[in-house]
């Protein structure tokens, strides 16, 4: 990846989801791989080993892929970027299921609607990347609907 490419999408990293999240993404001292639109826009960017960090949305907003879900959870403080549930959903979620409202025991205040986020157990762990449907407030105050779209569980835990 070419440096300048790396700084674009460091930038739209940082812009996104915080100050840091793009070095978090894109290290400087590793490569990967880039999938190509035939127009010669990034679709995808995955790591050497075939792990999805991210994909580019038509907005020009990225959406997360469960390795780079994990990076950003390494790299960013607790709670941002983060949707946390408890043993009752985790299964589930980790299955790829949505996660409900009432199931969420935390989430980052800086949460809107249509945000990538996170979802994490609460011993830490990621167990799903997903958008919310929902703001943080409205996640804490519901008992009933969607908080988060899970697009990639993490599967069975090893």
């Amino acid at each position: 990846m070419e440096d300048a490419e790396r700084t674009q999408l460091r930038t739209v990293a940082d812009y996104q989801f915080r100050a840091g999240a793009g070095a978090a993404l894109f290290p400087a001292d590793e490569a990967y791989d880039v999938d190509r639109s035939k127009s010669g826009r990034p679709r995808q960017v995955s790591t050497r080993a075939g792990r999805r960090l991210v994909s580019f949305g038509t907005d020009g907003r990225f959406t997360l892929g469960l390795a780079g879900g994990e990076r950003l959870l390494d790299a960013l403080e607790a709670p941002a970027c983060r949707v946390v549930v408890g043993d009752e959903s985790e299964p589930f979620v980790r299955d790829g299921k949505n996660v409900f409202a009432k199931f969420v025991s935390a989430v980052d205040p800086a949460v809107r609607p249509d945000d990538e986020v996170v979802v994490v157990h609460e011993d830490g762990h990621a167990i799903a990347v997903g958008r919310t449907e929902l703001d943080a407030e409205a996640i804490h105050d519901f008992d009933t609907g969607m908080a988060v779209k899970v697009r990639e569980g993490a599967g069975t835990p090893e």
